[in-house]
Order: structure tokens, then C-alpha cells, then sequence
């Protein structure tokens, strides 16, 4: 049987900052907070939805931060995006072009790397 789609992404972060990862992904990236079931939300962490895309953010003690995996999420807008970014004191950066899109990396605030990539 073949796999059809991914679920969600779950993206680590250090246990207590549940309210930087409501700031940066709810609230400079756009994406609305999702209620945890209450078996998973005693863990910590948090998670967002925006259209199909379901990111979880997950607590680890051993916390280490993703500087080379990432994500890659479809944007509209990302030259406003990208300004909103730095206005918050995030680092925008760019990386080799690909053909078809333009694309920008920068860092949750708990230094995983994340792609943002907006098709022609």
C-alpha cells in the first residue's frame, strides 16, 4: 500500500517556551493553534494548522535543533512574509535559486531551520 500523504510534521522544541512557539508560528507566520487531545497536552508543546498543512511542535528534554533537516512550506506573499520576518528580529536568508521559485530560510526561535518557498 502506498502512502498517500504526511499528516503532520513534528518539529522539536525545548520544554517551557510554548508561548514563542505561539508568537512565531501563530503569529508571524499565520498559522491558527489546534487544541492538543488532552492525553498529548500534559507533554507540552503545540500545534498549528493553516489550510492542509498540520505542524506539531514537540517538547524534547534532549532538545537539539534541526540546523539541516527542515521544512518546506508553500507561501503566498513571501516578499511580505520575508518583511514581516525581519520586523520581528528573525534572519532571513536566501539560498541557491531553483528554478520556478523563489525561496528564503530562517529560523524558528529555537534555531530550526525552516524553508519558505513561493512558486512563479
Amino acid at each position: 500500500m502506498p502512502v498517500r500523504r504526511i499528516d503532520h510534521i513534528l518539529i522539536a522544541m525545548p520544554a517551557g517556551r510554548e508561548q514563542e512557539a505561539r508568537a512565531f508560528y501563530s503569529g508571524v507566520l499565520g498559522f491558527v493553534e489546534k487544541a492538543k487531545p488532552p492525553q498529548l497536552a500534559e507533554r507540552g508543546g503545540c500545534w498549528f494548522e493553516s489550510g492542509p498543512v498540520t505542524v506539531h511542535l514537540g517538547v524534547d528534554k534532549n532538545f537539539i535543533a534541526a540546523r539541516k533537516a527542515h521544512p518546506a512550506f508553500i507561501v503566498d506573499g513571501l516578499a511580505g512574509l520575508e518583511t514581516k520576518l525581519k520586523q520581528a528580529g528573525y534572519k532571513v536568508t536566501e539560498d541557491e535559486p531553483i528554478e520556478g521559485c523563489d525561496r528564503r530560510h530562517v529560523e524558528d526561535p529555537f534555531g530550526n531551520r525552516l524553508e519558505l518557498i513561493e512558486p512563479h
